[in-house]
């Protein structure tokens, strides 16, 4: 390919900051042989009715993305208070998507789900500009379903997806991870005392928030707790620390939201992960190859919870069967099982870390 051509290539989705990052940092090596120009179209808000801004919009700007929030609305399969409002949004964004995509005049459209890239992907369709859509679950996502007929490719992260896509049109590439992430090697042993991460995945997760605190003193005697709150919980975690003796505040972090071009250095002192059970988060735990306990919001995020179990490395809780009490005892019986878990698969191979090569590989392919 000529490199004196420059490739537009527009990247979207509902919350894909890490996969777009690994995406990114792949096509930043290929630099010197390609010519690529990144806008990223996303929502315009982490939680719908709230003022909370996206990761993506945080961290793309500093990478020299460009990125754009368009105001999309998506089907709630849940009635709220934000069903109707967001129901009249999905109209809007078609057009909205119409104004970006004329202005950034794309090559390429690379979309990984979600409802703000539902408009994107279609609208590109009718404009005639090639879309690929990667689904990172072990399921599929709603969008990428509806998104399906007006991709030329769909690129999936497991084998348990193909049978919700057209064969013709399907290739397994596996989930792309941050180079930092990959490299991360398994410990030889936890720390003294042992760091546990509890993560809610990107959006935080107000239900398990209220678990951890329950149990946070009793936790802090026997661990150092890296706690990723979410906005919506963060003040609330805070003023409980403020409250805790002296001796165990300085064992409790508290973030909001953990900066993805930095979460390697949180993998590398975690010993053991407390999370939801998205996609990136499970691929992430299983190349990291950290004893976790994962707690999934609904069925998609238990498929991917079961690829960290099949692998080795996970205990699946359901989060209406379990308590407070029942997640320390948990948390407990993982950190006694530690040293077997870890060397059950320290020398297992991990799939995902070949996924962003293979994504644009197939990227560059399209363009020809």
């Amino acid at each position: 390919m000529n490199k004196d051509r420059k490739i537009r290539l527009v990247l979207t989705g509902g919350h894909a900051a890490t996969t777009a990052l690994s995406v990114i940092e792949e096509i930043i090596r290929r630099s010197n042989l390609i010519n690529w120009e990144i806008y990223w179209i996303g929502a315009r808000s982490a939680i719908e009715g709230k003022k909370i801004p996206t990761l993506e919009s945080t961290v793309f700007p500093k990478i020299g993305v460009v990125s754009y929030p368009i105001t999309a609305g998506k089907l709630q399969r849940k009635f709220t208070l934000w069903t109707i409002p967001s129901a009249l949004k999905i109209p809007v964004g078609f057009f909205h998507a119409l104004i970006l995509l004329l202005r950034i005049k794309p090559d390429i459209i690379l979309s990984f789900g979600g409802f703000a890239a539902l408009p994107v992907v279609i609208v590109g369709f009718f404009l005639g500009i090639p879309v690929c859509i990667h689904e990172q679950t072990a399921g599929s996502g709603l969008a990428n379903r509806i998104s399906s007929p007006f991709a030329k490719k769909i690129l999936l992260a497991r084998y348990e997806s193909q049978v919700r896509f057209s064969p013709n049109k399907t290739l397994v590439v596996g989930n792309p991870i941050m180079t930092q992430i990959a490299e991360i090697e398994p410990k030889e042993k936890p720390g003294n005392p042992p760091y546990l991460f509890i993560a809610g995945g990107s959006r935080g997760s107000q239900a398990m928030n209220n678990l951890i605190k329950e149990i946070l003193p009793k936790l802090l005697r026997r661990f150092n707790i890296i706690h990723h709150t979410g906005y919506l919980d963060y003040q609330k975690c805070l003023e409980f620390k403020s409250h805790l003796s002296s001796s165990l505040k300085k064992k409790y972090e508290v973030y909001k939201v953990i900066d993805p071009l930095k979460i390697d250095d949180v993998y590398r002192i975690a010993d053991i992960v407390i999370a939801r059970a998205g996609a990136n988060t499970v691929s992430e735990v299983i190349a990291v190859k950290r004893p976790a306990i994962l707690i999934p919001l609904n069925d998609e995020q238990r498929q991917n919870a079961r690829l960290a179990q099949i692998f080795g490395v996970a205990t699946i809780l359901e989060q209406d069967e379990i308590d407070a009490e029942g997640l320390h005892a948990a948390i407990l019986k993982l950190s006694e099982n530690w040293y077997d878990i870890v060397d059950g698969v320290k020398n297992k191979q991990v799939y995902d870390k070949e996924a962003s090569r293979k994504v644009i590989d197939i990227l560059e392919k399209m363009l020809k």
